[in-house]
């Protein structure tokens, strides 16, 4: 009986929480060429994107009784090109969650590229 009870339990809180996934989907947009693509982010490791660098730190996705949501924590390091003898320093220039659902809301603000969050996937 409490076997059921615990099962019953474990079962219902995996239903509430959101699920987390291991890799994060991204679509960036080049804005000077309009080319937009697709970016499969490995939590963790950053990816190139022209300039930028993003790493995607948490992607969660939400239960499927909910509203659908998805929301990835990215931080995004911009590398612009070495101006004469000066070395070019890498410079954050976002930290935080994109959601899918509103790309407007906290978005990535640079002047050649837009990045959104698109989906999570194991």
């Amino acid at each position: 009986m409490m076997r059921t009870v615990l099962a019953a339990f474990a079962f219902c809180a995996a239903a509430v929480t959101p699920a987390f996934a291991e890799r994060a989907v991204i679509r960036g947009l080049d804005k000077v060429t309009g080319h937009a693509r697709d970016y499969t982010l490995t939590l963790g490791r950053a990816t190139r994107i022209g300039t930028l660098d993003v790493v995607a730190r948490a992607c969660a996705k939400s239960a499927p009784e909910e509203t659908p949501e998805v929301r990835i924590y990215v931080e995004v390091f911009d590398n612009p090109p070495a101006t004469g003898e000066a070395a070019a320093e890498r410079v954050e220039i976002f930290h935080g969650w994109l959601f899918a659902s509103s790309p407007g809301l906290s978005a990535v603000e640079h002047p050649v590229y837009d990045i959104w969050a698109i989906d999570c996937r194991a």
